[in-house]
């Protein structure tokens, strides 16, 4: 008898034990791009001999190796995405959202966040897209009840079980989607902290206490969800680009950041790591321990060769198109993020300028870029139609307009409003400088203005050349929605830029100060 009550005693040792310490990894992507190829250490295309040569990074071929090789590390995984597979490559252009959900499929995620750039094409391509995976795609901070391609598709969160618990998975996307994408008219979305605490809540009173939210809202926001909400464990985050690490002397902050009890982490973007988060949870579902790192997808994994004999065979149609060499650079052209939304850089130097040359003759004097629109940096050397595209991925044609120069400042103020963010309505331009302070309140950042060389007049009109996606409101340029003898049907925007760089090759690109950061 002693000895079966000493048995029943060990069992229930060891049985508590065994709840006590549940233990998770947790691999992630973000801000993937249609980068289904090996890119450059500037986030472009990479050429077969330079990626033979060891200096190629990511790819779709390394990340199922990678992906695979990371759960023969763990007896508990899954594998989560935080948005923006779409866009930012002839991939998508051709292919949509086909070839991210053959791929994603392959590489066996178990849910994603919708992206803003999931709605670039309308809720009509987003439902093919989530028609086609074999997971949920989630977003709980909108209303698509009126929508009806996504009204009975699109989940706020959902529960999947792994390792003999439940965990809850809830969706997040920007705030501002319907300025930063084509949602259409029928989405509302919502704030993000009281969307994820009503789904967890509605989550907790199911007896789920394991909690990750898979966030496109940036790693700003992700904070204030964490700190603004009580429930959640981790955070998988995208949309800012963020790289996270303890070892890279480039990150933004430390891999996990954890604010109160939550972990957050990102893993840049492009497919160039892997994130791999370990995390140990007690009874209660509370985290005890988050470490980890994000895996650099460089030369030392092997990329899978039947994933890229797939992907070769999907390029096949694009080869004519990006093979295309329009243009000689001695130098890189920036257009690296950090600094496109941030200052004058040299892509939009060069595209803003590009914009204005083909319209000048109509009497346009301003071109505005905005920064989030640029979305690569071109090697130095030949310049290819493929290169152009990749910077430029959106299809976005020539608008031109007219406005006051009132307008123009309020619009520039929007343009800098966020900087400190790293918003993509930073504005590029050329025809005038203009300065600003980020010290300063947003909406009183802006000054000396200039057009031409000569100060700018409030009252006057100014023919103006931007993208359609800035004239129709995007990236919070609502002042430009009703202006004056607007054409938003003008040629490609990269179709001008080539043609730019090869009017004017080899090309040397440049900064001149037209905006002064003070």
């Amino acid at each position: 008898m002693k000895r079966l009550l000493m048995s029943v005693a060990a069992l229930g040792l060891t049985t508590g034990m065994a709840a006590a310490e549940y233990k998770l990894t947790i691999l992630h992507t973000n801000d993937f791009h249609a980068r289904f190829e090996p890119i450059s250490k500037y986030d472009g295309p990479c050429s077969a001999e330079d990626n033979g040569a060891g200096e190629c990074f990511g790819g779709s071929g390394r990340l199922v190796t990678a992906v695979a090789e990371a759960r023969t590390r763990t007896n508990n995984s899954i594998l989560v995405d935080g948005g923006d597979q779409f866009q930012g490559t002839l991939f998508y252009t051709y292919y949509k959202g086909a070839l991210a959900a053959e791929m994603m499929n392959k590489m066996g995620y178990d849910a994603m966040t919708v992206g803003n750039h999931e709605f670039d094409d309308g809720p009509e391509v987003l439902k093919g897209f989530m028609d086609a995976v074999n997971f949920p795609v989630l977003m709980s901070n909108a209303d698509v009840s009126r929508e009806p391609l996504l009204a009975d598709k699109l989940a706020k969160s959902t529960v999947i079980e792994r390792g003999g618990e439940k965990l809850g998975l809830i969706g997040l996307t920007p705030q501002d989607t319907d300025e930063l994408a084509s949602p259409g008219p029928n989405i509302i979305f919502t704030d993000p902290v009281q969307a994820v605490q009503g789904e967890v809540d509605k989550l907790t009173a199911e007896g789920v206490n394991k909690i990750i939210v898979l966030s496109h809202s940036g790693y700003g926001v992700d904070q204030l969800v964490a700190a603004g909400t009580t429930g959640v464990d981790v955070i998988v985050g995208g949309h800012s680009n963020t790289l996270l690490s303890n070892t890279n002397e480039r990150a933004e902050g430390a891999y996990p950041t954890m604010v109160g009890n939550t972990a957050i982490v990102q893993a840049y973007a492009y497919g160039k790591f892997l994130g791999e988060l370990n995390v140990v949870f007690d009874d209660a579902g509370v985290i005890t321990s988050a470490t980890g790192e994000p895996l650099i997808m460089d030369a030392a994994v092997t990329e899978d060769e039947v994933t890229v004999a797939r992907v070769a065979e999907a390029a096949a149609p694009l080869e004519e198109i990006r093979n295309k060499v329009v243009a000689q650079t001695d130098e890189a052209i920036g257009g690296d993020r950090a600094v496109c939304r941030a200052m004058e850089c040299t892509m939009g130097n060069l595209i803003a300028d590009a914009m204005l040359a083909r319209v000048a003759y109509q009497g346009i004097q301003i071109a505005i870029q905005n920064g989030g629109g640029i979305r690569a940096s071109i090697d130095a050397g030949e310049v290819t139609m493929g290169e152009v595209l990749t910077v430029l991925p959106f299809q976005n044609t020539l608008s031109t307009f007219q406005v006051t120069g009132a307008t123009l400042v309020e619009a520039l103020e929007n343009g800098v409003g966020q900087v400190e963010e790293g918003a993509g309505r930073f504005p590029q331009v050329a025809g005038m400088s203009f300065a600003f302070d980020a010290t300063q309140p947003a909406g009183s950042r802006v000054s000396d203005v200039m057009v031409g060389g000569a100060a700018i007049e409030m009252d006057k009109v100014y023919g103006v050349v931007s993208n359609n996606y800035v004239r129709n409101g995007g990236d919070g340029y609502d002042m430009f929605r009703d202006a004056a003898n607007a054409y938003d049907f003008g040629p490609d925007l990269a179709d001008v830029t080539a043609e730019y760089l090869a009017a004017n090759a080899p090309y040397k690109p440049y900064t001149d100060g037209r905006i002064a950061v003070k």
